[in-house]
């Protein structure tokens, strides 16, 4: 079984785009590899720390004190979804590795240079594309200007 799965990660390598080599495959792998596991620790840590923030606020008498423990569970809280989307895209990255279309930017389908991978190893597009798609689907979060 061992052999099948080793046959068909070095299948399945092999088809990924020619602008980057097994090594920086495996570059870029043990950055995902190694950034999920700091965020499922960071998780745990701040799950562990908002049960601290509930029992806080559920025993304050003061006003103040429970304005703070509230916050902080609503930051805990931000936090957690933040790293909850990060650990997503990291999920679909090691399939579009599994799949060989990792490094392929989604929109225009040229390769994504590795420099931009190993600062963003979950990039799905280009820069260029990424600016693009920003632009176009961020219009709405855009705060109040003066």
């Amino acid at each position: 079984m061992r052999e099948k799965e080793s046959f068909d990660a070095q299948q399945n390598q092999e088809g990924m785009m020619d602008n980057l080599n097994q090594q920086q495959i495996n570059r870029l792998n043990t950055a995902l590899v190694q950034r999920e596991q700091a965020l499922r620790e960071d998780i745990r840590r701040e799950m562990d720390a908002q049960d601290d923030y509930v029992q806080l606020a559920s025993e304050v008498p003061d006003p103040g004190d429970q304005s703070f423990a509230n916050l902080s569970v609503d930051l805990g809280n931000a936090a957690v979804t933040r790293d909850m989307h990060e650990l997503r895209a990291i999920e679909l990255a090691r399939r579009r590795m599994s799949s060989g279309t990792y490094g392929e930017c989604a929109s225009c389908g040229y390769p994504i240079p590795f420099e931009r991978l190993q600062a963003m190893p979950t990039a799905e597009r280009c820069a260029p594309c990424q600016e693009n798609f920003e632009r176009t689907h961020n219009e709405g979060h855009r705060g109040a200007t003066m």
